[in-house]
């Protein structure tokens, strides 16, 4: 009885847990600190400063810091070259991403650190919240690494274009996950030139991924006391969730810009999908080609938009107005 319990156990364990591999966990990322790999916080500069990771570098939050605040796409690849090389963040090198739990972004360093060719990289999905909950100490000191000169080249394998997606919807052997919102995905919530989703996309919001989706809106409402929810779900109901995708196929996964579509890219990776790609310009870039076809079409109404803010801004002259006139009587 007792061989069988354990056997039980160990099966249930194997089960729930995640191998070694792009996702890791805290002993993984103390392991990857004691024998000098890079540790980099992709957070914000003051997010950093209130506690990192000891040696964990940053250059201030990734998403702002790496892309064209228009277009979302990377920024010039020498402007990378210098801002990577100024933290001695090498792509060659071992390098262990994290942000808070759940945070995509982190997911969108370790996608960078992919892009530019970078074969030994990982990301820390509990992050932060993780290592503080397992007892390990934190800093508020800059850690700075010695600078390297780098010249990056990128990496196709892991990154599908517009044209390819185009091209791609007339092939059978490829699929296309959407990760985005509901609203997003119907059309609802527009937030490109355009709304609606690419022909045959299959909508699986990134959220899906953790174990209470709806963790983000609880904790904004007080109605749980952290990110907790934000975990990933265990192997076995992840695998429950993509059962509906082929993993032998080539996926193209893609959201508004690329940085949701990244943390499922790397899940589906680690499940053991073989060819999967981020639609790095993602819905933003799509739904500009006005000429690609989509499902769902809605153009965005820039005349609604202004009128909304126009009334916006008259409901803030009035307000001002008023917080005038009473500071006055007083």
């Amino acid at each position: 009885m007792k061989r069988l319990l354990t056997a039980l156990l160990l099966a249930l364990t194997t089960a729930n847990a995640w191998a070694a591999g792009l996702i890791v966990d805290t002993a993984f990322v103390s392991e990857a600190v004691q024998r000098g790999a890079i540790v980099w916080d992709v957070r914000s500069a003051d997010q950093y400063r209130m506690g990192h990771i000891p040696g964990a570098v940053n250059i201030g939050h990734a998403g702002a810091v790496l892309r064209n605040p228009n277009t979302e796409d990377f920024i010039p690849v020498a402007q990378i070259e210098r801002i990577l090389g100024a933290a001695g963040i090498d792509p060659a090198k071992e390098i262990v991403v994290y942000a808070s739990r759940g945070d995509p972004f982190a997911y969108f360093g370790l996608y960078t650190i992919q892009y530019f060719g970078g074969k030994r990289v990982h990301v820390y999905h509990d992050g932060i919240d993780g290592w503080r909950e397992a007892g390990r100490s934190v800093s508020s000191a800059g850690y700075r690494r010695a600078p390297v000169s780098l010249k990056l080249a990128t990496n196709p394998a892991v990154a599908a274009m517009t044209s390819e997606v185009i091209a791609a919807l007339k092939r059978r052997d490829v699929q296309l996950l959407d990760v985005r919102t509901v609203g997003e995905f119907t059309g609802d919530d527009i937030r490109a030139i355009r709304g609606g989703h690419i022909p045959g996309a299959v909508n699986i919001p990134y959220e899906q991924n953790w174990m209470d989706p709806d963790t983000p809106l609880k904790v904004a409402r007080r109605q749980a006391k952290d990110n907790a929810g934000m975990t990933l779900k265990p192997v076995n109901e992840l695998k429950r969730l993509y059962s509906g995708l082929d993993p032998g196929k080539e996926t193209i996964v893609y959201c508004q810009s690329g940085v949701r579509a990244a943390q499922t890219a790397t899940v589906l990776s680690q499940l053991g999908f073989r060819n999967v790609k981020v639609y790095d310009a993602s819905w933003l870039g799509y739904a500009g080609v006005l000429s690609a076809p989509a499902n769902n079409e809605v153009f965005f109404n820039v005349g609604a938009l202004q009128g909304r803010l126009s009334a916006l801004q008259s409901r803030i002259d009035q307000l001002e107005r008023e917080l005038g006139e009473a500071r006055a009587r007083k």
